[in-house]
């Protein structure tokens, strides 16, 4: 291990420790967020999505209401 010093916003810093629980590590989630962020497959992200599986992730979810995903059908349907 190793100490580090960062610089990040007050708030930022407040709304990240309200996430905490009492029993939880600042530097282990740090940690934790840190790894998976050098470790995840961006190609299974949204930033790593195309627009087409973005939309038809969203078709696909049941919080999006009839008339939204009627549209997202009729794009999704059109050649690309």
């Amino acid at each position: 291990m190793t100490a580090i010093h960062v610089s990040i916003p007050v708030r930022l810093l407040e709304d990240f420790d309200e996430t905490l629980r009492f029993n939880q590590s600042r530097s282990a989630k740090i940690s934790t967020l840190m790894y998976d962020h050098i470790n995840i497959d961006t190609s299974s992200t949204i930033r790593g999505a195309s627009t087409r599986q973005l939309m038809a992730a969203l078709h696909a979810r049941e919080d999006v209401d009839e008339t939204m995903k009627h549209l997202l059908l009729q794009i999704l349907t059109k050649t690309p």
